[in-house]
């Protein structure tokens, strides 16, 4: 049978409040039951002192009532002191006292003796020991000290003074519950706590969200960052960054509607106007001119569209993800040099190209024939007949430059910015154009990292023909990581 039950999606964030508090309470939890160890060692460390010192004063104390007659020990206790010894309303006492040979001398024979002789031999400078042993299932903290006569080893007397553990266990667990049981009130009160504090810690979260939220669609200002927490300024200051972007690409849409619909107004109302005066006309001859006049109208509205197409690719290419990638500059403006040829010849242009070799940038290719198009397109289209256009790379260090050098009309220094502005055109220069070439050439220079100009030719000037303008573009220089050659082992090499 299928199993419907949803499973959890890896891929979905986990609530961050959640998060906190899981790794908060986590260790928490994972810590107390080591706590509750350690407190049950330690428990039973300070439960066992006080004991442990009332059997080493007890062993001491039977240890002073033990004399030697004749080099036999003797224990000269009164049954008024062994009474009290043995005393107590919980635990059970024992004593007795042993010799070399592990003899019963005095005291009680059921407390268990050492079960290696050898510990008889053990400590025969007068210290209180202890050791754990047990009898009739019950635990049994035995306290121990050897007595040496002054006439040798051979007289040695061991004296053994067993308690069992209840007390220690009682005292050792109501340590144990002073302790713990108060963690079951602390460690929830913690949980509230901690959940508390959490809930006002991501307040500036939410009120940011709230403010998010509160905006207007078509409000892409920046937020303020005044009242925003430290550890959200990166987070704020990257969403006001994807909001500046955002702002440029709808400015830089608006602006295209308007100018497309600014420019496209004037070609369709001629158009429009030759065909009214094309349907008045019945002499064949201004028929064909007013045909002709319409098919002229026709190519620069097409023109003009397609320009406003690649400004528009260039503009959104600057904030989109395009891939670059190493491209030969001079091979690909002699590509597209080859193309302008024939249009060349038809205007009586010299169209010339200088080969400088291969030179590397990282780019666009789509974009940079679009580019280099339109600096053709412009040069060829006002530079007179029996003119002429170059086109070059040429490489200078860590950058290439991109020259296309006319012999038109030139143009003033005041103007060599200006005319990179849209729709702006040299008043009374020759030839029909849209005034958006050379924008498109600057904002695809600028996808490119590249700089663009434009500049009167002062070498045709000192010629004495006409001035001309050369446009330049100057590119970084793309230079491939130099792959790192093996030096060879001499001993893999077989050479020494």
């Amino acid at each position: 049978m299928r199993n419907l039950r949803k499973r959890e999606d890896p891929d979905v964030q986990r609530s961050l409040f959640g998060e906190i508090l899981d790794w908060m309470l986590a260790p928490l939890l994972f810590v107390w039951p080591i706590s509750i160890a350690f407190t049950h060692y330690f428990a039973n460390s300070v439960a066992s002192f006080p004991y442990d010192q009332s059997l080493r004063e007890q062993v001491a104390a039977i240890s002073r009532q033990v004399s030697f007659v004749d080099g036999h020990p003797q224990l000269e206790l009164p049954g008024l002191a062994q009474a009290f010894l043995r005393s107590d309303e919980i635990d059970n006492v024992y004593f007795h006292l042993l010799d070399r040979d592990g003899r019963l001398i005095a005291g009680d024979p059921e407390l268990p003796a050492p079960k290696k002789p050898e510990e008889l031999l053990q400590n025969e400078h007068g210290e209180v020991l202890f050791r754990d042993d047990e009898y009739r299932g019950q635990t049994l903290r035995v306290a121990y000290i050897h007595l040496l006569e002054a006439g040798g080893p051979e007289r040695l007397v061991l004296i053994e003074v067993g308690e069992t553990t209840e007390k220690r266990s009682q005292l050792a667990n109501k340590i144990i519950a002073s302790v713990i049981l108060p963690q079951f009130v602390i460690i929830p009160l913690a949980v509230v706590l901690v959940w508390f504090g959490l809930s006002q810690g991501l307040r500036p979260l939410t009120r940011l969200r709230d403010r998010i939220e509160a905006r207007r669609e078509a409000d892409l200002s920046p937020i303020a960052v005044r009242r925003v927490p430290e550890e959200l300024r990166p987070l704020t200051e990257a969403f006001n960054s994807m909001l500046a972007r955002m702002q440029h690409n709808v400015t830089a849409q608006r602006r295209f509607i308007a100018d497309a619909a600014h420019q496209m107004r004037t070609p369709l109302t001629g158009l429009k106007t030759q065909a009214q005066l094309a349907m008045r006309e019945t002499d064949p001859a201004e028929l064909r001119h007013a045909l002709r006049q319409i098919l002229n109208g026709a190519d620069r509205a097409s023109h003009l569209v397609d320009q406003l197409l690649a400004l528009a690719r260039a503009e959104a290419s600057e904030y989109s993800q395009q891939t670059f990638v190493p491209l030969d500059l001079d091979h690909l403006l002699r590509e597209v040099v080859e193309t302008w040829v024939v249009q060349a010849l038809e205007k009586r242009i010299d169209l010339g190209y200088e080969a400088a070799g291969s030179v590397l940038i990282l780019g666009n290719a789509f974009l940079l024939r679009e580019m280099i198009n339109n600096l053709l397109d412009n040069a060829l289209r006002y530079t007179p007949a029996n003119g002429s256009v170059t086109a070059r790379v040429v490489a200078q260090g860590d950058f290439a430059l991109l020259e296309i050098e006319d012999s038109g009309p030139g143009i003033a220094d005041e103007e060599s910015q200006r005319v990179f502005d849209r729709f702006y055109r040299v008043d009374g220069a020759d030839g029909e154009g849209s005034g958006l070439g050379l924008a498109i050439v600057r904002e695809i220079a600028e996808v490119h990292q590249a700089a663009a100009s434009l500049r009167r030719n002062n070498r045709n000037v000192e010629r004495g023909e006409h001035p001309g303008c050369v446009a330049r573009i100057v590119f970084p220089v793309h230079r491939p990581p130099t792959p790192r050659v093996a030096t060879p082992d001499p001993l893999q090499t077989g050479f020494a």
